[in-house]
């Protein structure tokens, strides 16, 4: 086998065995496989995942799928990467190693033993939680391990204003992972533990606060039952707490994700959207509508098109100076989702006020809206824009493109 393999573009080569024999790159965290051969951790697990059970090098069956990491190759590749980085080879970082299982099952019942004493079960919890921080295959390990059983039991043990923080840390642990059905319905179908989860939205640390308003989120789009998701979305102060964590005043990118998420999952409720209006739930959204990134400025639009199919909705979207100047911004700003919510919450404001209209109009949505019906946006997104564009013929001034020829021939006729 030759000694090193094509030059990389900063004009070094990496010797073949530095190479992972799957991936042809080089690797970040050697394991060995029991045939004896070595790939990275991250290519052989992809290998094994799509359901094969031979060594890819030998085509040995794998009687055994233990990666063994393969510390003493990672280092040269370590010292390699140091002794290259004239050319531009950044040393690679050692990488953290998996969750022994053995090691994940004796905190758990070290945690769920109520004859330990409680720093010793916060201690482990601890030291879950931050495995569970580490990486999806310590979450799968964890996972498997019942633990979700073992901390909703723990989360649950004691529901009052003086709840420990035992109950914190691992309420802070389950917030990482998805529930079954059946642990969204046992959490939703006790008023009890709803509501207890409802007053950790107000409790004085924003992590509690957080992980709370999380696992509100993941119950409630875990669960198929109309009744029991509108049953949160009616508990008393549940959007109230919600909204101050989207309102929270620091740079805290984590409460904007998951409050955003929380809120568009009790929206979907249909019947209590009101109670989100009321809460001030029209007025969080917009002010933090440009701090959002992509996928959850996607869910506040979502969001803000919900409310406004509202009357007290749509009301309060109008009344806020910064929404319909906002809303015509985002139009092929940001995504095709993004596009199609802000058009439709749009067409909801303009077919309920001709003040919104006007202001559309003095935002430039005339513009926006031709190039929409025009683009590769969803077919969706162009019949509401072209709806909008027939309600706000009337406002459109005299000598805009409404009525130049450029119009005429472009593909939005007839109305």
């Amino acid at each position: 086998m030759p000694a090193s393999l094509d030059p990389l573009d900063v004009g070094v080569q990496i010797p073949y065995h530095f190479r992972c024999p799957i991936s042809l790159e080089l690797m970040r965290d050697p394991v060995t496989v029991c045939t004896g051969q070595t790939y990275d951790r991250q290519s052989i697990e992809s290998w094994v995942a799509t359901g094969n059970t031979t060594c890819p090098v030998t085509r040995a069956p794998l009687s055994d799928f233990t990666l063994i990491p393969n510390h003493t190759l990672r280092r040269l590749i370590q010292e390699w990467c140091v002794a290259n980085r004239a050319f531009g080879v950044e040393r690679i970082p050692t990488p953290k190693q998996p969750a022994d299982p053995s090691l994940v099952r004796s905190l758990l019942n070290q945690a769920a033993a109520q004859s330990n004493h409680m720093n010793s079960r916060v201690s482990a919890l601890r030291r879950l939680r931050g495995l569970a921080r580490d990486s999806d295959k310590n979450r799968s390990v964890i996972s498997a391990n019942n633990a979700r059983e073992i901390l909703l039991a723990i989360v649950f043990s004691r529901m009052d204003s003086d709840s420990s923080e035992l109950n914190h840390e691992s309420l802070a642990i389950l917030s990482m992972f998805p529930l079954s059905e059946p642990e969204c319905v046992f959490v939703a179908s006790d008023a009890e533990r709803v509501s207890y989860l409802v007053a950790l939205l107000f409790h004085p640390s924003i992590d509690v606060r957080v992980n709370s308003a999380a696992l509100i989120e993941i119950v409630v789009a875990g669960m198929r039952s109309p009744e029991l998701r509108a049953q949160i979305s009616n508990a008393d102060d549940v959007f109230e707490g919600v909204v101050g964590i989207l309102n929270y005043p620091l740079a805290y990118p984590r409460a904007l994700k998951v409050g955003i998420k929380a809120l568009f999952a009790l929206c979907l409720v249909k019947q209590h959207r009101q109670r989100a209006v009321s809460a001030g739930a029209v007025e969080a959204l917009i002010n933090r509508l440009q701090d959002f990134e992509k996928c959850d400025a996607e869910r506040a639009l979502a969001t803000i098109e919900l409310l406004s199919r509202i009357p007290s909705g749509c009301a309060a979207l109008a009344s806020h100076a910064l929404t319909v100047p906002l809303l015509v911004k985002i139009i092929l700003k940001i995504s095709e989702r993004a596009t199609e919510y802000a058009a439709g919450a749009l067409l909801s404001l303009c077919s309920a006020s001709e003040q919104a209209q006007k202001e559309a109009v003095a935002a430039g949505v005339l513009i926006q809206l031709l190039l929409l019906v025009q683009s590769d946006c969803t077919e969706r997104a162009k019949r509401k824009a072209q709806i909008l564009l027939k309600q706000l013929r009337d406002c459109w001034p005299e000598d805009s493109i409404a009525n130049s020829d450029d119009f005429a021939c472009s593909d939005v006729v007839p109305f």
